[in-house]
């Protein structure tokens, strides 16, 4: 079956008709020569690659899969020839700074091409996906003699890095990591325990793995406190190997490409990243990037997903259509069929949202790095952190679902392998849980996010929101559906921050309601401002654009009133 393709065209109207994106980086001193025809030259050349170099992989990837032997990896066939492709090319150091051997350019162009390396191949790409974290984890918090050592070769994907956090007894609840650190007489530490669950942890495609490891200090407290970060190399400058050993490789239910591996880490010399007792500072600028990225892979694998179900909708015929009346016998094609084009006119709508939301965030990540005016800082930084984790967690339970869905477009045949939708659902489906599962990610709204300043941010961002409607959409009749949803979602944060002090589980029982709730006013803002960037000349615009953002309102945009029932009901309960 088909290959996912990039759409490079419809992911930079996007970014330039919908989101204004050029006009708002050129305004930063950092970008003021990236104009719109260098950007649209980097995703053509990204998509280029993406679907000549890696896409073609992804098949091989699933059948074949990351092969253990006596503590060595090896990857699929063709994976690390495209890997070393990839980095030579300049692919991995495309937003890192020049002065560290990157090449400078917004960190929405890093999004972009995230995205369609996850539609493309999901267990390729996450080799590569924690870089950018890496990189930024080592320049904020490692001491010059590491920057020296690793922070180019990282930063350029050279050398590939991993994230170790859990262990067996230890997932989400990282402070119940045992992994120790001893201090050493020359300044270095000596790190023992396990390491589960570790994405790259081995493989054969660089010659160096960095691993940044959470351990604990012998006089460390117990707790996520007494947790500190430790680098540890495969091979250390000298040539010599670390004491650091791959145990076995799990057997998945999709993401065969990856290999996702048992570390065991025996006295193994290493250096300390940061001060000690702040390892999870220094590692959440890892997590927050890759939350950001993972946001990313669900909305790929649901674009791939929809391709694929798309592309079978325009070939095979069954039945005749409601009220085509045709002749007896005639059969139309299942894309002219209501239930089928229900389905996929929505994973559309979901796309799409996505892309707007994803690429916004990009563009602020910017903002908090380049602007030198402190409330744009401070506005970005508000849409970042609550954001990100409703982006991580919609979009991956979409792919996984939508993926599903898609899957149905196919029947009997979507269940069979050689269709390649069933690797899709598969692939898709760790995305609701690494990096913080869906559940997490909606109690860090709600809980750390949103009750913690008693809503002040979020409707800080609501009021941002409201703002950027476009004006049809503010003095429209026809669109206050959408200020509507403004303002009951202020009334339902206002109930939740006067009852949760009565109970304190209730936040708790509806988060994932509220998270849904906030992503779904998101996406009908989203939605609103692509149908602003239409005009005469946007090719194909009424089936292309306008078709999808009628199925948002048909079919997604009432589960807000669902969301939002469910917590008024329960505030009541507790304040009755």
């Amino acid at each position: 079956m088909n290959a996912y393709q990039p759409r490079t065209d419809e992911m930079q109207f996007v970014l330039s008709r919908v989101l204004n994106a050029p006009a708002q980086l050129q305004a930063l001193p950092a970008f003021a020569e990236v104009d719109p025809d260098l950007m649209q030259q980097v995703l053509d050349e990204a998509g280029k690659f993406v679907g000549e170099v890696i896409a073609p992989l992804n098949r091989d990837g699933d059948e074949i899969g990351a092969q253990w032997k006596d503590g060595a990896v090896t990857m699929p066939p063709g994976f690390k020839d495209a890997y070393q492709s990839f980095w030579q090319s300049g692919w991995p150091a495309l937003a890192a700074s020049a002065e560290d051997g990157g090449q400078g350019l917004p960190s929405v162009l890093e999004a972009m091409l995230y995205e369609m390396l996850s539609a493309a191949n999901h267990g390729w790409t996450m080799a590569p996906g924690l870089l950018h974290g890496a990189y930024e984890c080592i320049k904020h918090h490692a001491s010059d003699e590491l920057k020296a050592l690793y922070l180019e070769k990282v930063a350029t994907g050279e050398w590939l890095a991993t994230m170790c956090l859990t262990e067996p007894h230890a997932g989400s609840d990282l402070g119940l990591a045992r992994t120790k650190a001893v201090p050493l007489p020359d300044g270095t530490y000596a790190v023992s325990g396990t390491k589960i669950f570790i994405s790259g942890g081995e493989h054969d495609l660089s010659d160096n793995i960095v691993h940044l490891v959470l351990a604990r200090l012998p006089d460390a407290p117990p707790g996520p406190k007494g947790l500190s970060l430790f680098l540890v190399p495969k091979f250390y400058p000298d040539g010599s190997r670390s004491r650091v050993h791959c145990d076995r490789i799990e057997e998945k239910m999709g993401l065969h490409g990856s290999p996702t591996c048992v570390m065991r880490f025996d006295e193994a010399a290493c250096q300390i990243v940061g001060e000690p007792g702040k390892g999870l500072n220094a590692m959440f600028v890892m997590m927050n990037a890759a939350r950001l990225h993972v946001a990313l892979q669900g909305i790929g694998l649901l674009d791939a997903a929809w391709q694929k179900a798309d592309a079978y909708a325009q070939e095979r015929r069954q039945m005749r259509a409601p009220g085509k009346g045709k002749s007896a016998g005639e059969a139309d094609l299942i894309g002219e069929h209501p239930a089928m084009r229900r389905i996929l006119d929505t994973q559309r709508a979901w796309v799409d949202a996505g892309r707007v939301l994803a690429y916004r965030t990009a563009l602020e990540l910017d903002l908090i790095k380049h602007s030198t005016d402190a409330a744009t800082q401070a506005a970005a930084q508000r849409w970042c952190a609550l954001v990100t984790p409703v982006m991580k967690s919609v979009f991956t339970h979409q792919a996984f679902h939508g993926g599903s869905d898609c899957l149905q477009v196919f029947g009997g045949h979507g269940y069979v392998r050689e269709w390649g939708i069933e690797q899709i659902v598969r692939d898709a489906r760790v995305a609701m849980i690494y990096e913080g599962t869906n559940e997490i990610q909606a109690i860090d709204l709600l809980v750390r996010k949103v009750l913690a300043d008693g809503g002040l941010g979020l409707n800080a961002l609501l009021d941002n929101i409201a703002a950027d409607l476009p004006a049809n959409a503010k003095a429209s009749k026809a669109h206050t559906p959408a200020q509507a949803r403004i303002q009951t979602l202020r009334a339902v944060t206002e109930q939740i921050v006067k009852a949760a002090p009565q109970d304190a589980a209730l936040p708790f029982r509806v988060a994932d309601d509220y998270l849904r709730a906030v992503a779904l006013v998101l996406m009908d803002w989203a939605w609103l401002r692509i149908e602003a960037g239409l005009d005469d000349s946007t090719p194909n615009a009424d089936a292309r654009w306008r078709t999808p953002a009628k199925a948002l309102r048909s079919w997604v945009l009432p589960e807000f009133q669902m969301r939002t029932y469910i917590i008024v009901q329960q505030c009541m309960a507790v304040t009755a």
